[in-house]
């Protein structure tokens, strides 16, 4: 049984990581494709540019952007495959999920585990 790991962008790649994904909207600045060594780029699960821009990583608007950006992945079959892409994934290896976020703690990925783990990130 894999481990869902969260981790920057801007980390180093290790072998513990397993399959890679990228679930920003944005690439972020400063990263190669070649040094990201992702297993894919899933822009189509991140929060919409709307939510993105609304919550700017306030973290008062932490709580707030979790309950949205989690309606938004409930809505979206993208999210759907993806979900059961990673736990079908996990089942052999580990997947981590990346961003490039400056904060580790209150970001989408955290909440993106969570949805996927079926736990609550707030």
């Amino acid at each position: 049984m894999g481990e869902l790991k969260i981790k920057r962008i801007y980390d180093a790649p290790e072998p513990s990581d397993g399959e890679r994904f990228l679930v920003d909207r944005l690439w972020p600045r400063g990263i190669s494709k070649e040094k990201a060594e992702l297993s894919d780029w899933v822009k189509d699960i991140a929060p919409s540019q709307e939510l993105r821009k609304w919550f700017n990583h306030v973290e008062e608007k932490y709580p707030e952007f979790s309950k949205k950006y989690t309606t938004e992945l409930e809505s979206n079959p993208d999210a759907s495959d993806f979900k059961q892409k990673v736990n079908e994934l996990l089942k052999t290896e580990n997947v981590t999920l990346l961003f490039a976020a400056k904060s580790d703690k209150l970001n989408n990925a955290v909440v993106l585990s969570a949805w996927i783990s079926g736990s609550s990130s707030s």
